[in-house]
């Protein structure tokens, strides 16, 4: 079927090729994309575990589908039917990146200011022949249509688009997770704000940084993986649109993780009509893939390690993360001392650290304003980090549940390991309940809603907070696992990376 009109219709573009190349490139295209969508959709719609509807396999020497194979074969996955059908689209966008390049996309024939074209520097608006009209190149063909995979937790699909990832034979390539991405956006945003000349006494002007910043993204890379992609905040609703909305009009392909279909980003935020634009954007230049089997695969199949997880309650639970600690301490070549961390010149105490490994309470993690950056300087700095005294967490307190999300987000992708002292079992430590405190309602007056809007808006719903939360629970879930301790032991890793490659005498 499917598979036997491929080569068939692949014969007759060469015919056609040896007559007009520009008419092939494009015949194959729209045999490509016709092909794609049928799979696609057949694959969104109707594919299931049990299922033995699905694309044609016409990949199956591919080595990233042979990595996958390896991984179920030995145990470290499983098999799983809608993980497979998806890799098969992946693997196809993997070919045609091969040799991409989104420079032609780079070089608009329109100002965005103006609507002139480049070419017309002549005084003379008429200067412009409509013999020059017809000697204009034609418009370059669309760029290969990226991913949007989401999906609930545990279902693979970061690990999906890191096989993926590893396999695109392109070197203007960027993986990044959500968080680290953003904090980088910010970066260059202040740094072109303060690149600006000073402003004059009674001079007023307005400057767009965010444009600017997209074409540096635009030259730096033709494909961008993100992990983990959310929209929770009006600052970076805005950001995000004209930013992503600038990357995939000029070529960059964007393959996304999120746990919230398109629909669904930044729902029920601040002004969310203005963010709305930008969803049909999204589902313009990107697949969108449900990956949702049911299945928590962090919390199957995976011995667990010595206890990481404690009690607060327990008998002696303080003495035995003592002991630990003590433990992992002796093999550090350093001694146990408080730390100054220097997060964007602002300083971070951590009271109890001894080289690689932190000892820390809930409150210096969560209890004071820190973000996404502060965590990423831990993650850089400390491979073990034993988080005591977590509180029970309710509606009240979402803004230290929304950080310990960020911390473990982070944690999590920078392979950090923790040994946790909480006051509740990790699938009970959030509960749903409380209400709005002082804050709150002060907020909705100053923002001059009322109580019904308050009630509707995630900023004071902790709608946002109870979704992401579930991500947490999973994460540690595997964080508590043998392999996760294992893999992560960050001075494991670098004897066998000197083992690999030994230091040269000099």
């Amino acid at each position: 079927m499917a598979a036997h009109r491929v080569p068939s219709a692949m014969r007759c573009s060469v015919t056609i090729l040896l007559a007009d190349t520009f008419l092939t490139a494009k015949k194959i295209r729209l045999s490509n994309a016709v092909e794609g969508y049928t799979v696609l959709r057949r694959y969104t719609s109707t594919a299931s575990p049990n299922s033995s509807e699905g694309p044609a396999n016409t990949c199956c020497s591919s080595e990233t589908l042979a990595k996958y194979d390896r991984l179920v074969q030995c145990g470290s996955l499983r098999e799983d039917a809608l993980q497979r059908c998806l890799l098969q689209r992946l693997v196809q966008l993997q070919q045609s990146l091969t040799n991409y390049s989104n420079s032609h996309y780079l070089k608009p024939s329109v100002t965005p200011n103006d609507g002139r074209s480049h070419l017309q520097t002549d005084k003379n608006p008429g200067a412009a022949t409509a013999g020059e009209e017809k000697s204009a190149p034609p418009p370059p063909p669309p760029p290969p249509k990226g991913f949007y995979i989401h999906g609930d937790v545990g279902t693979g699909k970061t690990m999906l688009m890191d096989l993926f990832y590893s396999g695109v034979e392109n070197t203007c390539k960027k993986r990044v997770h959500f968080n680290g991405f953003m904090l980088d956006i910010h970066k260059r945003i202040h740094r072109r704000k303060q690149s600006l000349p000073k402003r004059k006494l009674g001079k007023m002007f307005t400057y767009d940084p965010i444009s600017p910043v997209a074409m540096e993204i635009c030259h730096e890379t033709c494909l961008l993986c993100v992990d983990e992609f959310q929209v929770t905040d009006i600052a970076d609703a805005v950001i995000l649109k004209q930013l992503f909305e600038t990357l995939l009009k000029t070529g960059v392909v964007v393959v996304a993780t999120s746990n919230r279909p398109p629909d669904d980003l930044y729902k029920n935020g601040l002004q969310r009509d203005t963010f709305l634009p930008f969803i049909d954007v999204l589902k313009e230049y990107c697949h969108t893939v449900c990956l949702d089997s049911g299945i928590d695969y962090r919390r199957l199949g995976m011995a667990s390690a010595e206890k990481l997880y404690y009690m607060t309650g327990d008998p002696g639970a303080e003495a035995l993360l003592d002991a630990m600690f003590e433990e992992l301490a002796l093999r550090q070549k350093s001694f146990t001392r408080p730390r100054v961390l220097t997060v964007q010149g602002r300083d971070v105490t951590l009271e109890k650290t001894c080289g690689s490994v932190a000892d820390c309470t809930f409150d210096e993690l969560c209890g004071r304003p820190l973000g996404a950056s502060d965590y990423l300087e831990m993650a850089r700095l400390f491979d073990t980090v034993f988080i005591r005294r977590v509180p029970m967490l309710t509606l009240t307190s979402k803004d230290q549940a929304r950080r310990f999300t960020t911390l473990i987000d982070n944690f999590y992708d920078n392979k950090v390991r923790v040994v946790l002292l909480a006051a509740a079992p990790l699938d009970r430590l959030f509960v749903h309940s409380g209400g709005e405190d002082e804050r709150d309602r002060q907020l909705l007056d100053d923002l001059g809603l009322s109580q019904e809007a308050g009630e509707r808006l995630t900023l004071f719903t902790a709608e946002e907070e109870i979704f992401a939360f579930q991500r947490t629970v999973s994460r540690l879930t595997e964080m508590q696992t043998e392999s996760y301790w294992k893999e992560r032991d960050r001075s494991i890793r670098k004897k066998l990376l000197n083992a690999k490659h030994p230091p040269v005498a000099t």
